[in-house]
């Protein structure tokens, strides 16, 4: 079978063995991945996607031989660095992932990389602090505490402090923590009667994710709104920790594990009893959906909780087509730019937020403006002092693509993602590039706003 042939294959994905003793030997590690820069320098269909590619291809061209072997081995944690696993590589580009004999899967060699850095104590604390949501979270909903917090968190004083001591880019836009927790605030259940779908469970298990939780509710309230107004029964998840996400992103396998064994147990009993499990931040659907699969893949409720995990709009775009979804849509939305976010697109599920503001433009007036690329903002990466005018560089075509609004050519009424760290990333983006200013919605506020819903 050629290469060519074998790539018309759907792509795979091997189990990551990162608990055996090689895994964590470097020279190993580096031997694989001169291995795959070599496979890429001969290719470089990636060099758009990140800043992975253009410093690896910067290295090798500046090298003394034109090719890898001319890189100092030392300078691969360049390119490891500038990862930041959004998996676009693997899913939309490189031609030579597995089943192809060249066996090439480019995020998985920078987290096995990352895993030894982390073991070997090289990654700073401020950023294991950074990755720890649970930890930064903790003020959120206290009164006067979190008020109190973000309003020092807004002084040009504290920013300099946060980039000195965190790291943390004085220019980039950070969250602020919210009033109200989402868990403490939301109504920990709603109990309906309705019918179960061909493809669609009829009750939801909600994952709340640390974000929603701790920085924006109102995503999560939306879309308890969306779920009322259609009578579908839902519940709260139980208890919940972060995903783990953040921890994956730094190499740290053994909290990514932790993480996992405080929700695994929780997630699989609502997957055994039937309901569909429901995440609204893309990176935290997709650990349950992909990396908590390959990490532990003999573990049965790991396997369960998978079947079990949606995307919000993957479920009622599937609601719909089981008959089961309403569309009484009343109020219009106007221009509305809307972006997917990578840790949407690797999720093999289709433009599914897109599809849902399509059905609602069949009701009322949507002038709808897709971008699907990197905003560059890629979880704690786009605010960390190194990185952040190397995101808002890599974000820079999205941010005028967004700003050309609807098919009128007007700028937007609205900018969307479904990733809310890229929105409001792409909104700073904008507005450094003198783009029209634009509200920022969530796509389930859109989608609760055009139900008419308060």
């Amino acid at each position: 079978m050629s290469h060519r042939e074998g790539n018309l294959e759907a792509p795979t994905r091997h189990a990551v063995d990162w608990k055996h003793a090689d895994y964590y030997d470097e020279d190993k590690c580096f031997h694989e991945l001169e291995r795959i820069f070599d496979i890429c320098h001969g290719c470089r269909r990636c060099v758009s996607l990140c800043h992975s590619f253009p410093t690896l291809f910067d290295l090798v061209d500046g090298g003394k031989s034109g090719e890898v072997d001319g890189v100092d081995r030392q300078d691969y944690w360049k390119v490891v660095d500038q990862c930041y696993l959004c998996d676009l590589c693997y899913m939309t580009k490189c031609p030579y992932v597995p089943p192809h004999q060249w066996n090439l899967d480019f995020p998985h060699a920078m987290l096995r990389a990352k895993a030894i850095k982390f073991r070997k104590g090289e990654v700073k604390a401020s950023e294991r602090f950074l990755a720890s949501t649970d930890v930064h979270g903790q003020f959120a909903g206290i009164p006067v505490v979190v008020q109190a917090v973000n309003a020092v968190n807004r002084t040009a004083f504290a920013r300099k402090a946060m980039e000195s001591h965190l790291g943390v880019d004085s220019k980039a836009w950070m969250p602020e923590l919210a009033g109200h927790r989402f868990r403490w605030s939301a109504k920990k259940s709603g109990s309906q009667d309705v019918k179960e779908g061909e493809r669609t469970p009829g009750k939801v298990a909600i994952f709340a994710t640390c974000y929603v939780n701790y920085n924006e509710p109102g995503i999560g309230h939306d879309l308890l709104k969306i779920l009322e107004h259609n009578a579908i029964p839902y519940v709260l998840v139980e208890k919940e920790k972060c995903c783990g996400m953040p921890k994956l992103e730094l190499g740290d396998l053994e909290s990514v594990e932790r993480h996992k064994d405080a929700n695994i147990p929780v997630l699989a009993k609502y997957a055994k009893d039937g309901f569909a499990i429901v995440s609204a931040v893309p990176s935290c659907t997709l650990m349950f959906k992909q990396e908590l699969p390959l990490l532990f893949p003999q573990d049965e409720d790991v396997r369960l909780v998978r079947e079990a995990m949606w995307d919000p709009f993957e479920y009622l775009v599937a609601r719909h087509r089981d008959g089961l979804l309403k569309t009484d849509f009343s109020q219009a939305l106007g221009r509305v730019s809307y972006h997917v976010p990578c840790h949407g697109r690797v999720q093999n599920i289709g433009r599914k937020t897109e599809e849902m503001l399509k059905l609602i433009g069949q009701h009322v007036t949507v002038s709808l403006n897709t971008v699907e690329r990197c905003s560059g903002h890629a979880g704690t990466y786009g605010v960390k002092k190194p990185y952040h005018d190397i995101a808002m560089k890599i974000g820079k075509p999205v941010f005028k693509a967004m700003g050309r609004g609807g098919a009128e050519g007007a700028g937007p009424d609205v900018i969307s993602s479904d990733c809310a760290l890229a929105g409001h990333h792409i909104a700073q983006g904008m507005a450094e590039n003198g783009l029209p200013a634009a509200a920022l919605q969530h796509p389930l506020t859109l989608v609760r706003r055009a139900y008419g819903l308060s």
